[in-house]
């Protein structure tokens, strides 16, 4: 808790305001008010990265920078942290920059821009997925 409202309280949001927002902030993430009361050391990967991502969401940018925000987490938490960062961009209109080397991430994105020793080399749409040739003849 006292993590997301940090920022908060950086703008000179007054105490009990940023901790109601900052547990809002942790919902919306996908964290419960029990996960508010832990220590970091007592949360798991993917819960620490959803904390990053409400105290990104705490500092009221609209745009949320992730920077390989998926590297040491199992398919699953990279999966929920995809999917939270997705819903920023497509339901709530933030700006999600997210940097990865993981091609998966990569295909799940409105425009990929590929670099290379630090130019752009390439900007595109993801790549299409197959066309399910059984869905098609139905």
């Amino acid at each position: 808790l006292e993590n997301v409202m940090y920022p908060m309280r950086l703008q000179g949001v007054k105490k009990r305001s940023a901790k109601q927002q900052a547990y809002a902030k942790l919902e919306l993430v996908g964290l419960e008010e029990k996960h508010a009361k832990r220590f970091p050391s007592m949360l798991s990967g993917g819960e620490q990265q959803r904390v990053a991502i409400a105290r990104a969401l705490a500092a009221n940018s609209r745009v949320i920078l992730a920077d390989e925000p998926t590297g040491n987490l199992d398919v699953e938490n990279s999966r929920n942290i995809v999917d939270i960062l997705t819903r920023l961009a497509h339901d709530l209109n933030y700006c999600v920059i997210i940097v990865t080397h993981d091609m998966a991430i990569a295909d799940r994105a409105d425009i990929v821009m590929r670099m290379v020793d630090g130019r752009i080399i390439e900007e595109a749409p993801p790549a299409e997925e197959e066309p399910d040739t059984e869905a098609a003849e139905a």
